[in-house]
C-alpha cells in the first residue's frame, strides 16, 4: 500500500552536488522519522542522515557538513543535497520512512528501491 520511489542519482566528479528525491504515496496516515542509508557493494547498508517530523536532522560523521537532508511533508518528500562528494560516497542510496498507515497502526518501516549514485575521481 505504501511505495518510496528513489530519483536523482547518477554519475559526478569528486567535488560535485546531486540531489536525490524520495516520494512516499499510498494509504499514509503520517509520518514520522524519514531517513537515507547508502550500501556500496561489499559493504553493509549505512546510515546517512535522519529528519524527524518536527524538522530535526542527524547525520552520518562521514558526511556531516557536506549532506543536508530536509523534508516537505505537504508532498510527503525527503530530500538529501550532497555537496563535495567523494569517491567513497559512491553507493546505493535507499530512503526510508517510518510511517503509519491508519491511526490505529503501529508505524512501520518502508523503503524505496534505491538510487544508484557513483563519484568518479
Amino acid at each position: 500500500q505504501v511505495q518510496l520511489v528513489e530519483s536523482g542519482g547518477g554519475l559526478v566528479q569528486a567535488g560535485g552536488s546531486l540531489r536525490l528525491s524520495c516520494a512516499a504515496s499510498g494509504n499514509i496516515f503520517s509520518i514520522n522519522t524519514m531517513a537515507w542509508y547508502r550500501q556500496a557493494p561489499g559493504n553493509q547498508r549505512a546510515w546517512v542522515a535522519d529528519i524527524t517530523e518536527d524538522g530535526r536532522t542527524y547525520y552520518s560523521d562521514s558526511v556531516k557538513g557536506r549532506f543536508t537532508i530536509s523534508r516537505d511533508n505537504a508532498k510527503n518528500t525527503v530530500y538529501l543535497q550532497m555537496n563535495d562528494l567523494k569517491p567513497e560516497d559512491t553507493a546505493v542510496y535507499n530512503c526510508n520512512s517510518f510511517l503509519r498507515t491508519g491511526r490505529g497502526t503501529s508505524p512501520r518501516y518502508y523503503w524505496g528501491q534505491g538510487t544508484q549514485v557513483t563519484v568518479s575521481s
